[in-house]
């Protein structure tokens, strides 16, 4: 990481010391004027942040990646966020023809049937549409929190983001799932009816189920794969590994 990158990040940290965060989007947007950027899935937490922004208007992009795998719910409070708040989320998609080979070459449902084949599926409908969502801006925000994962307890709220080479900032890193549940209902912001039964992180259909009491938050995501392996590549932070070339033209 270069030592401006470094000296970004350091600064980022101790000047947001004690800020809200809508003080810390004010001072972004002041920052890096029309180079912050948000990826909403439109979990609990990413309804938290898109209210935050959209309500009190900060020049904040909010996209989000249609995998074409999605739940009919989460498609429902995508268009329901539009209306409440007189917006329009950017979608980007996967590249049709990695897609269509990708499919054609290992069949619909192939990421069930090698940890490699989950991976590229991945990569072609999630971390190749990120790097084009995230080309051009200086921050991306995330709705990652500490709880759930192991590997994101020691995150710090502002990172260096080497692959997508940009400032990743994680404004509930720290809240827990109480009190994300409570400013939803307090400000009676739209979110996923999955939450409802038992989904905690909700992507693809085929690749999320609902936890069950005492399982860990990220369970019911690739519940077929082992427990240490569970992240799409989406917040790693070196550069993804192509997929395989017989799957790209």
């Amino acid at each position: 990481m270069a030592s401006s990158s470094q000296e970004q990040v350091s600064q980022l940290i101790q000047e947001t010391e004690g800020l809200t965060i809508d003080q810390t989007f004010a001072l972004l947007v002041s920052r890096y004027p029309s180079e912050v950027t948000f990826s909403s899935s439109f979990s609990f937490e990413d309804q938290v942040i898109s209210h935050q922004i959209l309500e009190n208007h900060f020049p904040i992009s909010i996209f989000t990646l249609d995998t074409g795998r999605l739940f009919p719910e989460t498609y429902s409070v995508w268009s329901r966020t539009n209306e409440a708040y007189n917006t329009r989320i950017k979608a980007y998609y996967p590249n049709n023809e990695q897609l269509e080979d990708f499919v054609h070459n290992t069949g619909p449902n192939s990421f069930y049937e090698s940890p490699q084949n989950r991976k590229d599926c991945c990569h072609i409908r999630k971390v190749e549409p990120l790097k084009r969502a995230l080309a051009g801006n200086a921050v991306w925000i995330t709705g990652l929190r500490a709880e759930h994962s192991q590997g994101r307890s020691d995150l710090p709220k502002f990172e260096w983001d080497e692959g997508n080479q940009l400032i990743k900032f994680h404004p509930l890193l720290y809240w827990t799932t109480q009190e994300v549940m409570a400013f939803i209902k307090q400000h009676n912001i739209p979110y996923n009816k999955l939450h409802d039964k038992g989904f905690i992180s909700i992507g693809c259909a085929p690749c999320t189920r609902a936890i069950q009491p005492g399982e860990d938050f990220r369970a019911g995501r690739w519940w077929w794969e082992d427990a240490s392996k569970k992240e799409c590549g989406l917040h790693v932070s070196e550069s993804p590994a192509p997929v395989a070339p017989e799957l790209v033209k």
